[in-house]
């Protein structure tokens, strides 16, 4: 992978395995939630086939006659369980101000709802550093969608911004946006073999690399 130079205007972040390691923990409060319900164990697999749409679609596929409650369950455990992932991966929080002081526009762009959402911004003392805030739809995936509405609001096209996710879905939605993307292959949580030949743009092993990138190679200028 050829590390080029590249203006940018904006950077859109995914959360789940992006910026913390999010998603052991909501897996853990998707059990905690719906296993009382179906009155069995659901294994981590059955819980992560599901995912697409928010929280509240996973938890209307699985417990459609519970929903309301579920989703209620579930938010309440994912608080209470926060202090399992603290804070976001060592160097984001150094990374997203680096990109701020290089006057780069920052997003999200995140499949969970917007409660949880905004619990773990909360939690990572970091919900004031994304300007735009889109977040998942219980209906279905849209992150295509939101990735659109975040462009639109931040007043950037596509080829002047960058998407950073650790999903060979989030590769998928950036090709029909017309967005490139860093495929952040971090997280314990992301199998890189699954996101090398959907041929992301970037690919970066570390936030350590990634934010070497940033600071080197990233031209800001019009």
């Amino acid at each position: 992978m050829i590390l080029k130079p590249m203006k940018l205007k904006a950077v859109i972040f995914d959360l789940d395995g992006t910026i913390a390691n999010t998603l052991p923990l909501c897996i853990a409060a998707f059990k905690k939630s719906i296993e009382p319900f179906l009155n069995k164990s659901l294994s981590d697999e059955e819980i992560i086939a599901t995912f697409g749409p928010s929280e509240e679609g996973t938890i209307r596929a699985l417990i459609p006659q519970q929903e309301a409650q579920g989703v209620k369950d579930y938010l309440l455990h994912y608080e209470a369980m926060h202090d399992t992932c603290p804070a976001m991966f060592p160097g984001i929080k150094e990374l997203l101000q680096a990109l701020l002081d290089k006057g780069v526009q920052l997003a999200m762009v995140t499949g969970k709802g917007i409660h949880s959402t905004k619990l773990s911004l909360k939690q990572f003392d970091a919900d004031g550093y994304f300007e735009i805030l889109e977040t998942g739809s219980p209906d279905g995936p849209d992150k295509v969608n939101g990735i659109k509405r975040a462009l639109k609001k931040l007043n950037v096209e596509p080829q002047d911004a960058l998407y950073v996710g650790d999903a060979p879905s989030d590769i998928k939605s950036c090709k029909e946006v017309g967005i490139p993307i860093a495929a952040a292959a971090w997280a314990h949580t992301t199998n890189a073999a699954e996101l090398i030949p959907l041929e992301p743009e970037f690919i970066f092993y570390s936030v350590d690399d990634f934010q070497h990138w940033v600071t080197e190679t990233i031209d800001t200028e019009s």
